[in-house]
């Protein structure tokens, strides 16, 4: 990532990002006459990210945090994260294992590794549902810029929420919340994964680091600039911008509402 790149991402007011994040929450579940908030809880940065903008008065009470881990895939250093950051905040929450879960679905399907992986995030959001039924509450989503431009996300999973707070948030730039809002530097610091698979790391399964990420998106969508310009004005080798670019090309039907045939008038009601 050039520096001039990254400074024009990174440098941000992040004071002010989290009291509107707060406020536009707060809106979400007055104008739903929501009677608070849920959220999927993993150990890692964006779901840390909004439990510490959750550290409200007015918020935290009506905040819901449930850990999902799948035992046998999620490492027990991740959900001892998550369970830190409950004790810190002093967070209502609840832990539901879903590897049994997992397990009763896979007994009448048939394998494959790839759809397994985001059946559990699948199972994560109808859980998170369930709740958000049972209780009046909103789903918060933990979707970030960088990985909803490029598809990283389960559509009907992860990529399912009625809040998105902070979806217009560049990784690099979440980071920087996460050191305003107080997010412990150990879990700031380490590496991504939706941990759906053993040993899996988001950066080493997208190809790219989140800087390359985040400056290619950046000066491609958020400044205009044509592919190759967008490249050297990031500092990433041309064929990674590309890839980067083709990922936010192809992942285009998970951010919009399903593709319809409007039939128009060749429809015949009879």
């Amino acid at each position: 990532m050039g520096a001039d790149v990254a400074s024009e991402i990174t440098g941000q007011d992040y004071g002010r990002i989290a009291g509107r994040i707060r406020d536009y929450i707060r809106q979400q579940i007055s104008e739903a006459r929501a009677d608070g908030l849920v959220l999927g809880l993993s150990g890692g940065i964006d779901s840390a990210v909004l439990a510490y903008l959750c550290r409200t008065d007015g918020l935290l009470e009506k905040t819901l945090a449930i850990m999902m881990p799948d035992t046998t895939v999620t490492p027990e250093s991740e959900t001892a994260d998550a369970q830190r950051i409950i004790s810190i905040l002093g967070m209502q929450y609840k832990l539901v294992d879903i590897a049994p879960i997992l397990r009763e679905y896979c007994m009448y399907l048939e394998p494959n590794a790839g759809a397994r992986a985001n059946l559990a995030a699948r199972v994560r959001s109808n859980i998170l549902y369930y709740y958000a039924n049972a209780k009046n509450l909103l789903v918060l989503g933990s979707s970030d810029r960088s990985e909803h431009l490029i598809g990283y996300f389960t559509k009907y999973g992860d990529g399912a929420s009625d809040v998105a707070p902070i979806v217009s948030l560049y990784k690099t730039q979440v980071r920087g919340l996460a050191r305003h809002l107080g997010v412990p530097d150990s879990i700031i610091g380490k590496k991504s994964s939706p941990f759906l698979r053993k040993g899996d790391e988001a950066e080493a399964e997208i190809g790219a680091t989140y800087e390359e990420i985040d400056s290619v998106l950046w000066c491609a969508i958020e400044k205009g600039m044509p592919a190759e310009a967008a490249a050297e004005a990031a500092r990433v080798d041309a064929a990674r911008a590309q890839d980067i670019l083709g990922m936010n090309r192809s992942s285009r039907h998970k951010r919009e509402p399903p593709a319809r045939e409007d039939l128009g008038q060749a429809y015949d009601a009879r």
